[in-house]
């Protein structure tokens, strides 16, 4: 990808986040080749923490990773009364990779965070080993055990909009040079992987210690090098099932903090808050302005009394909430607001213990150990949707269909799972095909790239150039 930039211009996604327990200091003094080349400590320290901020850009958004993932999954509609788009392209279609906001979304911030780690890096290497001024040896490894999982963490978020169109990944290159290569899937997910078991060796060389940079609280529990390592595992774990490498998942969440005996609630998170000059959670949009629940999710969802069936699954109650009136747009409708942040400080889920057990059952699911993965899906059935506990899961199907709806109603609204779900097991054409007067509804596998990656590239890549016109 390309970078036209200087460091100001690199790091305005950090100006962006600059929270209060995230203090990076000033970051707009010097040049990318001042801080490559002639590095400081603390200007390598305020990078590092800076990751954690550019990870984050695009989550809180209404047209951003979790709200879009969420239309095409089936979660939520986006009646956004001043953008029809949010109707007109990202349900009826087709996705356009000329506009940023829609079809061309979800791209260049990831790329940018990707840039700020690899700046850093080459920074650290420029370091002595010895601290005050330089970096010991230990706290180098820590940092690029580090910094080699959010790069993976956002690589992964880039490959799920793109997915089989492929993404690039040799981007730490010169930013005046041609872009870099699209590869296709099989080897972004494996060069992901890669980084993931990179960083995971690295972590693990150092020990049991702080990391030399500050942390988000999104990461309390999880900031220490061997805490984390656990928090890399799960990410691990999830690109695992996403390759249908169940016995590699079940190892990964083995050395994760997956844990029935923990609250669910327990992971990594991003956080947000109200503070000047930070990011609000805007998926919090409690007059349900523009985003308001899939009518799906109630008209699917299971009943904690049957067969009496008059009161539906906890998880549905406890994240909608019935409107006053019915809110239309386009020929759609819901009654029902979205109650899955509290407020516009809530913080959003990176990964954490319920997807875990999930992703442990869906492992075995893939195993046809039903057994095992009835064991954990009770155990969110139960805790989270307090619907009783089921004797068998039946068939293999019938266990994945199980499986599928406990992910969605326990992770709705955090990181597009439900889409990417459905996707995965060639599902997406069982949603609901809404057809009304503005067009039928449209299943994209796939964002396009965005115009200006198509043009920089001489030839073009094979596929994800123009509109995506879906099925």
């Amino acid at each position: 990808m390309r970078f036209s930039i200087v460091l100001p211009a690199m790091m305005g996604v950090l100006v962006l986040g600059a929270c209060h327990d995230l203090d990076v200091g000033d970051l707009n003094a010097p040049g990318v080749d001042q801080t490559q080349n002639s590095p400081s400590r603390v200007g390598v320290l305020n990078l590092a923490t800076g990751l954690q901020i550019g990870s984050r850009f695009g989550i809180g958004q209404q047209n951003g990773y979790v709200a879009q993932l969420g239309v095409l999954g089936e979660e939520i509609y986006n009646f956004d009364p001043a953008d029809p788009r949010f109707i007109t392209e990202m349900i009826f279609g087709p996705l356009d990779g000329g506009s940023p906001a829609f079809g061309g979304n979800l791209f260049g911030q990831v790329y940018a965070d990707v840039r700020t780690a690899n700046i850093m890096l080459r920074a650290m290497g420029n370091l002595s080993d010895t601290p005050p001024l330089g970096m010991s040896p230990a706290e180098k490894e820590a940092t690029l055990g580090y910094a080699q999982t959010l790069v993976a963490y956002d690589l992964l978020r880039a490959l799920n909009t793109r997915y089989d169109n492929g993404i690039p990944i040799d981007v730490d290159i010169d930013p005046t040079g041609p872009p870099a290569a699209v590869v296709d899937s099989g080897v972004a997910f494996q060069h992901i992987i890669n980084l993931l078991d990179s960083a995971a060796a690295h972590l693990t060389t150092v020990g049991d210690a702080a990391f030399p940079f500050q942390m988000s609280t999104g990461y309390a529990g999880f900031d220490r090098t061997l805490t984390f390592l656990k928090f890399n595992r799960a990410l691990r774990a999830r690109v695992a099932v996403y390759r249908n490498d169940w016995a590699g998942a079940l190892t990964a969440l083995g050395a994760s903090f997956v844990d029935a005996a923990q609250p669910l609630t327990l992971g990594v998170y991003h956080t947000f808050t109200t503070a000047p000059g930070d990011s609000t959670n805007n998926l919090f949009d409690p007059n349900a302005r523009a985003l308001v629940a899939h009518p799906s999710l109630e008209t699917n969802a299971q009943f904690q009394d049957p067969p009496t069936n008059t009161i539906p699954d906890q998880r549905f109650l406890s994240k909608t909430t019935l409107l006053a009136t019915t809110h239309t747009s386009s020929g759609l409708a819901s009654n029902r607001a979205l109650n899955v942040y509290s407020g516009p400080s809530a913080s959003v889920p990176i990964i954490r213990n319920e997807e875990l057990i999930l992703l442990r059952a869906e492992a075995n699911i893939g195993l046809n150990n039903l057994a095992a993965a009835l064991t954990d899906i009770n155990t969110v059935r139960v805790n989270a949707g307090k619907l009783p506990a089921l004797l068998t899961l039946g068939t293999h199907d019938q266990a994945l269909a199980e499986l599928l709806y406990n992910k969605k109603y326990s992770l709705l609204l955090e990181g597009g799972h439900s889409w990417i779900d459905l996707r995965h097991y060639g599902l997406l054409t069982t949603q609901q095909r809404e057809v009304t007067g503005s067009g039928t509804r449209h299943f994209f596998t796939r964002f396009p790239f965005p115009t200006n990656e198509c043009l920089a590239r001489n030839p073009q890549p094979a596929r994800g150039c123009g509109l995506e016109a879906g099925s």
